[in-house]
Parts: structure tokens; C-alpha cells; sequence
């Protein structure tokens, strides 16, 4: 079971205080958004370069942006996994390929209303499969309890197809929420609220990790 934190959630001023404060974690999570795939505007390239040479984890890029066929590799040469979404993708083999030719991790998230079986022929070459339990765009969103029964349905198609893919749940994921997705078959959680919105995203952290735990 791994838990990456979403920096979209801290504070930006104190990023090194912050990536320092969850180096627990096992990836960073870092939600990439160009107010055209989403309607919300975080930050480019450059920001996650700098904070890159901060970090004492490996970083876990979520792309949601219009054009991740030009942008995705150029993530994965500064990033140890980049997702991209498969509804902006045009060449979505195309953008895995050149992801692990550079030698990275590549995975693909799919938003609440967009089917998982049209891309269940991706995922023998998938390190990841990210299903989003929130529509994609802000933090602080409600976990949406009917996207369990595609959690359960991605775990089959993984055990059966890539049993070595992450499945990662991204969105209202807090101590309650994380056992339920987890029982559904998620391996890897992305907490932003939950972990960064206290005054100790450590012991947050923790308490999320002895939630699943039980």
C-alpha cells in the first residue's frame, strides 16, 4: 500500500518544508493543470523542476492538460512517473512508448465518467492506472463512492492482465475513505487535504498509513 501526498494541498511558499515534512511518503504526487483540460491553473515545467531539487522523494506527475502527446515526455525526463489522461491524448501508445524510452514509469488516469474497458489493452505496459474518485481540477472534493465498483473492476482487469501496475485512487481520499477504496482494490492513495491541511502532515500521514493498516 503506498500513499503520495498532493502538493496541490500545501504550502507553495514552503515547499521545501513541505516535501520535507511527508519524505514518509512514497512518490509526490504533483497535479499539473493548464485551465483547458480543467478549469484550474497550478503550475508548468519549470516550478516542477525547481522543486524537483528540493524533494526527498521521487515525484509522481498527474497531468491534466490539453496536450500531453508534446507534453508527457517532457515531464518523464525531470519526473520518475508521469499520468497523463487518455481523454486529451491523441496517441495515447505513442506517449507510453516515448515515456519508457527515457527509462521512466508511465501511467494513465481516466476521469469518473469516462468508461475503463476502451483502455484495458494500454494496461499491459502501464505502470499505473490512476481511476479518479473526484472530477479532476480541484482539491478539498468529496470522495465519489460510485466509482468503487470501477475500482473493483480495474483490480480485475490488472490481477489478470499487469498484476505489477499500480492502481491509484486520486481525490477525497482521508482516513475513512482510503480502507474503502482500498478494499475495492486500490494499492496507491493520493491524499492532498488530509495530509496538508493540519499542522502536521506527518503525523497526517501517518494516521492514513494506520488506517489501512486497520
Amino acid at each position: 500500500m503506498r500513499i503520495n501526498p498532493s502538493i496541490l494541498s500545501a504550502d507553495f511558499s514552503n515547499m521545501a518544508l513541505e516535501l520535507e515534512s511527508i519524505r514518509e511518503a512514497d512518490m509526490v504526487h504533483v497535479d499539473v493543470m493548464d485551465s483547458h483540460f480543467v478549469p484550474n491553473l497550478t503550475f508548468g515545467l519549470p516550478v516542477v523542476n525547481a522543486w524537483k531539487k528540493v524533494s526527498p522523494l521521487p515525484f509522481d506527475v498527474h497531468l491534466m492538460i490539453s496536450d500531453p502527446d508534446t507534453w508527457a515526455p517532457r515531464y518523464a525526463e525531470t519526473s520518475e512517473m508521469v499520468t497523463f489522461h487518455v481523454e486529451s491524448a491523441k496517441d495515447p501508445r505513442r506517449i507510453i512508448e516515448k515515456i519508457k524510452t527515457l527509462g521512466k514509469k508511465v501511467g494513465i488516469a481516466i476521469k469518473p465518467n469516462t468508461p475503463l474497458d476502451p483502455y484495458i489493452e494500454l494496461l499491459p505496459d502501464l505502470d499505473q492506472l490512476l481511476v479518479m474518485t473526484v472530477e479532476p481540477g480541484f482539491g478539498g472534493q468529496k470522495f465519489m463512492i460510485e466509482m468503487l465498483p470501477k475500482i473493483r473492476r480495474a483490480r480485475e482487469v490488472i490481477d489478470a492482465d499487469n498484476p505489477s501496475c499500480f492502481l491509484q485512487v486520486d481525490g477525497g481520499v482521508n482516513s475513512e475513505t482510503i480502507v474503502l477504496a482500498a478494499e475495492a482494490g486500490a494499492d496507491t492513495f493520493v491524499a492532498g487535504s488530509a495530509v496538508f491541511d493540519g499542522v502536521n502532515p506527518s503525523a497526517a500521514l501517518q494516521k492514513l498509513r494506520s488506517s489501512l493498516a486497520g
